[in-house]
Formats: structure tokens, C-alpha cells, sequence
């Protein structure tokens, strides 16, 4: 008979299939995963996609505070110590398959798997960490060099393997709320980007390496850039 507690606990395995509190959910573009001011239940673990956590004020304005791509959580907030609402919106951009974790079945893997509540933690970290740089990048930089930056971490730049990505379809009017700008600003920018060979439109966003200078050196011709407008992009 084989002995359960002699079996190595796999994270991986945890959260690539459906078990005990959890199930694998499938998501079509523009679906919900769940929306502001909702019980706090579970949480989610995006195994393939892309989608997006947006908040609403109280007059109804939308803002997107972050992108989510494979290897996310989201909806965390469902382990605080007493169970509240959902404090934003998470939407799929692309089609996606996502963990759903039940709140009870998290705590009780988190408290008797310390490789899981390592690999959860370590998530936590960089998400806190991504927060900080966030408001630095907002304080301090330019919108043209916020933009250059979420456009290079939307591509997932420094993952190896990936030296160039091709982003989904999104939004300018998306793009700008991350920025903190008009939607004009945005077509401005990316038009300028384009025609300075930093970017391609073939159905998505590809970002080529060379748009690290805009972030990294301030590398950016003074000239503006000439041409049309770049078109605005229908969320996928």
C-alpha cells in the first residue's frame, strides 16, 4: 500500500488540474471571472491567457490597474482574514483556462505545503514589488515612458525563451488608462513608435527588443514622428 505522506507534494500538478475545492474553468475574450463588490470565494490561477483587473469609482469610471498573463493569481484578497468582497474586476482579453481555487481549499494547501505557500509568496512578492514600480513610474516618468514600459511588460521581456512577443489586441483607450492619459496621447505615441521600428500591427502589438532604449537610455529621436494615426485596436 502505497504511504500518502511519503508522496512529495507537486505544485505544479496542484494547480495544472482539478481536485478537492478546485476546478478548471474556461473563459471566452471579454468573459468575467468575477466582478467588483462580489463575495471573496476563491481565487483564480491563470494557467493560459491573458486578462485584466479593472476598478469602478463610485460615478461608474472604469480604470485598468493591471495586465494578467499565464502564471498569475488573481483575487487574493480572498484569504484575508475574514472573507470580504472583491475589491476589482477581473476580465479575460483572450480566451483563457484558469484553476479556480475555493477560499477554504487555498488555506488549507498554503498551511500544510510549504513548497506551495513558497511558490505563492514568491508570487506575492513580485506582484508588491511590480505595485512599487508602478507608482516610481508614475511619479517620475514621462507618459511616453510609462507606455514604453507596460508595452514591454505585456510582451513579458526577460522571461527566457521570449525575446520578442506579440501582444493581443487591446484597447487604446485600456492602454491609456494604465498610463494615466488621453487615448490621443496613446495613438500619438504608438504611432511614433511604430514608424521608429519599435513596434509592428500584424494582428497584435509586436514589440521588438529595441524599445528597451525608450525605458532603459531615453534613446528617442526629438523629431516627432509623421503618418497617420495609428488605428485604435477592438479588445480581442
Amino acid at each position: 500500500m502505497i504511504d500518502l505522506q511519503k508522496i512529495p507534494f507537486d505544485a505544479e500538478a496542484f494547480l495544472a488540474n482539478a481536485g478537492l475545492g478546485r476546478k478548471i474553468v474556461q473563459m471566452q475574450a471579454n468573459q468575467v471571472f468575477f466582478s467588483q463588490g462580489n463575495p471573496a470565494d476563491s481565487i483564480f490561477y491563470l494557467q493560459d491567457g491573458r486578462a485584466k483587473l479593472t476598478v469602478f469609482s463610485a460615478n461608474g469610471k472604469e480604470a485598468t490597474i493591471t495586465l494578467l498573463s499565464a502564471g498569475d493569481f488573481v483575487g487574493e484578497e480572498c484569504l484575508a482574514a475574514v472573507a470580504g468582497l472583491r475589491m476589482a474586476t477581473a476580465t479575460a482579453i483572450t480566451p483563457c483556462a484558469a484553476l479556480r481555487i475555493e477560499r477554504g481549499e487555498m488555506i488549507r494547501v498554503m498551511h500544510q505545503e510549504p513548497a506551495f505557500s513558497d511558490r505563492f509568496l514568491s508570487f506575492l512578492l513580485a506582484r508588491s514589488m511590480r505595485i512599487q514600480a508602478d507608482l516610481v513610474d508614475q511619479l517620475f516618468n514621462s507618459s511616453e515612458k510609462r507606455l514604453a514600459r507596460i508595452l514591454l511588460l505585456m510582451a513579458q521581456f526577460g522571461k527566457p525563451g521570449q525575446p520578442e512577443s506579440l501582444i493581443p489586441k487591446i484597447s487604446q483607450e485600456t492602454l491609456a488608462e494604465m498610463v494615466g492619459t488621453t487615448r490621443s496621447r496613446v495613438s500619438f505615441f504608438m504611432n511614433r513608435f511604430r514608424k521608429l521600428g519599435f513596434i509592428e500591427y500584424n494582428g497584435g502589438i509586436h514589440v521588438h527588443k529595441s524599445l528597451l532604449n525608450v525605458v532603459l537610455m531615453d534613446q528617442l529621436p526629438e523629431a516627432d514622428a509623421a503618418g497617420a494615426p495609428v488605428p485604435d485596436s477592438a479588445e480581442a
